[in-house]
């Protein structure tokens, strides 16, 4: 009888494993989603960030820059109502075209500036035959005409304010700015 006992529980043991019960029925399999996820999904990693590259400096612009050289003259001064190079700056020129020739990447404005006196019409159309003489001299020296800008602010941007000769003579110039200063 113990025995019969004993194969009784494990029969109903196995039994009750074996069924199951409604809510334990696997669902049909066209009705089959994949479970939601609950979980973020992992990080991604992390870009490293461009730190910002300091511009390197050309060995030519620290020549611009030192006053012991030629190039840290950059005016070009010229008489009343007129547009021609004055012989006394024709080595600041020429030195000027032969860092542009030698320097593809670097890029020059020439300003063209007047004195006061003049129509402001005149003063820019002035302005700009200082500039372009500049540029033609620079490019009759070897300099690239593509690396070379003109402009004309005429009386608008003088050095030297008042209405004397001395101021005058400071204003009638054309300067040589390099992109990038």
């Amino acid at each position: 009888m113990k025995r019969t006992v004993l194969l009784f529980a494990i029969a109903a043991v196995v039994a009750g494993c074996a069924s199951t019960t409604e809510e334990q029925k696997p669902a049909p399999t066209s009705d089959i989603k994949p479970p939601m996820q609950t979980t973020a999904p992992p990080p991604k990693p992390a870009k490293p960030e461009a730190t910002p590259l300091k511009p390197e400096t050309a060995p030519w612009q620290a020549q611009v820059k030192d006053p012991s050289n030629i190039l840290s003259r950059r005016s070009i001064f010229f008489d009343y109502d007129q547009f021609t190079v004055k012989e006394e700056f024709k080595p600041v020129v020429s030195a000027h075209a032969r860092l542009l020739s030698q320097n593809r990447d670097a890029r020059a404005t020439i300003q063209g500036n007047t004195d006061e006196r003049g129509s402001r019409e005149y003063n820019l159309a002035l302005g700009q035959k200082r500039a372009d003489a500049v540029k033609q001299a620079m490019t009759l020296l070897g300099a690239p005409s593509a690396q070379i800008e003109t402009i004309s602010f005429g009386e608008e941007k003088p050095r030297a304010q008042g209405a004397g000769e001395q101021a005058y003579a400071e204003n009638r110039r054309a300067d040589i700015v390099y992109q990038g200063e």
